[in-house]
């Protein structure tokens, strides 16, 4: 009998991390996911999304409250036997995130504070706090952005740091590979979500013009970036290392 899957992923009570988890439990693998604030979310993704084969448990998070990382680990440990039997994750997803928009000479030092705290220095060391725990032949899956390959308005901050994740991505699959751990990134596009105030989702011009940019005529949801998430962490996808894919309907080519 194999052991059941357990998969990590921050920020999975909405957008692209709800989908996320959706699709994997939809597959038979349980999810421990993160939230920033909201625990009534965070309840209800769970109830929405248990199911006899497999469920999901969620853990409050502060992605750039870096100090807490040691014990947060300690937290996930806990919870993998107590919940679910088990001593290692299969799976890491980095996705929580937020965006300020401004542009480059605009941003302020707070603001580059914030987008390097939560785009690359919480994910980056929260992977580093949870190696322990990721078994070996696991995966790391860091979500990334389409912004570091085209320009996008007042994403300047925003992008830099998702770049670096890309980067740093690159090193991780390398020096972990003794593991036989596999890094990649996932690049969204324009996605239809609550993601940088619903912006893509609820402004109709803004939609309209990012469809007219993509070849197949519309802006992303979240269930396009779940279902390639899923399909990468599939066990045919093992000898996928090291790569930036990008999953935006082909935007901007």
């Amino acid at each position: 009998m194999s052991t059941p899957k357990i998969a990590f992923i921050t920020g999975a009570n909405r957008g692209i991390g709800y989908s996320i988890a959706k699709h994997l439990i939809a597959s038979g693998i349980s999810v421990i996911g993160t939230y920033h604030a909201n625990e009534g979310e965070a309840k209800a993704a769970e109830a929405a999304l248990n199911n006899e084969d497999a469920k999901l448990r969620m853990l409050q998070l502060d992605i750039a409250n870096h100090a807490l990382f040691t014990d947060f680990a300690e937290q996930v440990k806990a919870l993998l036997a107590s919940e679910f039997g088990q001593q290692t994750l299969h799976y890491v997803v980095q996705n929580a995130g937020n965006i300020i928009h401004t542009r480059f000479d605009a941003a302020t030092s707070e603001q580059l504070d914030n987008q390097y705290n939560i785009h690359f220095k919480g994910p980056y060391l929260l992977t580093v706090a949870l190696l322990p725990l990721i078994r070996d032949g696991g995966r790391i899956l860091n979500i990334t952005s389409a912004a570091t390959r085209f320009y996008l308005t007042d994403h300047g901050p925003y992008a830099a740091m998702k770049a670096a994740t890309e980067v740093i991505s690159l090193y991780m699959a390398k020096e972990l590979g003794t593991r036989d751990i596999t890094v990649n990134t996932v690049a969204p596009g324009a996605v239809a979500s609550d993601f940088g105030g619903g912006l893509v989702r609820d402004d109709a011009e803004i939609n309209k013009g990012l469809a007219e940019i993509t070849p197949l005529g519309r802006v992303g949801q979240p269930n396009d970036i779940g279902a390639a998430v899923r399909a990468l962490l599939s066990d045919d996808m093992h000898w996928v290392n090291g790569q930036r894919i990008e999953v935006t309907g082909g935007q901007s080519l």
